[in-house]
């Protein structure tokens, strides 16, 4: 038998309880909420810089395009004016006694210091071009020779770039020379130039009529034989009129 006093002792102690966890309640939603707006800010960065480079590539477009037009348009008002100051000169009469006969033979060197004949493009229709990294009518022009040159060079196309400068450079004057080479080397580098240069074009122009315009073009046929020249800047259309006149022959 339990005495009173036990069991109101018993009655009156306080049970400590450790609460149970319910499995039922619901978590906290900001730790998703939180990565949502993460992704969604990264994806958002994302589409901003991917329409900022497609928005530069698309200027850059556009800029080389009005670039493109503003030269041809250029060049085609800059060649009646050379032609006409070039068309009473020694190297016209040269050109025009040209037409038809075998270009002048010549060697000369590239930058590297290699040999490179004329004879030795015999088979393919050759473009020698004089010009000079001081010459802004060539400036202008020779992005259409690249183009040309690689639109052109799978039918048997090629040009060679003859720079005309060091005509005051004497035979053994090496730093002068190495600075011309330089000059040339930046302006290749520059325009991207995929074709032979050669220099010291200046030794060979006599037989070419002195060349005192530039640029001069001269289109070879497969044969060597000249069957067009251009005194100082013509146009791009121009220039592939007469392209295709020595392959075609």
């Amino acid at each position: 038998m339990v005495s009173g006093k036990f069991s109101q002792s018993l009655d009156s102690t306080p049970y400590s309880m450790t609460p149970v966890p319910s499995y039922n309640r619901t978590m906290p939603s900001f730790p998703i909420r939180r990565n949502t707006l993460v992704l969604g800010a990264v994806l958002f960065l994302f589409a901003v810089f991917a329409w900022a480079g497609w928005a530069n590539w698309e200027y850059r477009q556009q800029a080389a395009e009005r670039a493109r037009i503003l030269a041809e348009h250029q060049g085609e008002l800059l060649a009646d004016a050379s032609v006409a100051a070039a068309s009473d000169s020694p190297l016209a009469d040269a050109a025009a006694n040209l037409r038809g006969r075998p270009a002048p033979t010549f060697v000369l060197e590239d930058l590297a210091g290699k040999k490179v004949s004329l004879a030795s493009y015999r088979g393919k229709a050759v473009l020698v071009n004089f010009w000079a990294t001081w010459c802004g009518p060539c400036k202008i022009e020779t992005p259409w020779l690249v183009e040309l040159r690689n639109k052109y060079a799978s039918q048997g196309f090629e040009v060679l770039g003859v720079d005309a400068e060091g005509d005051d450079l004497a035979p053994g004057d090496k730093a002068g020379w190495a600075k011309n080479k330089a000059e040339v080397e930046r302006f290749i580098q520059q325009m991207k130039m995929p074709y032979p240069v050669l220099i010291n074009g200046d030794s060979i122009s006599a037989p070419y009529g002195g060349i005192d315009a530039l640029p001069t073009s001269f289109f070879l046929d497969r044969e060597g034989t000249v069957v067009a020249a251009q005194l100082g800047l013509s146009s791009e259309s121009a220039m592939e009129a007469n392209i295709k006149k020595a392959l075609a022959q």
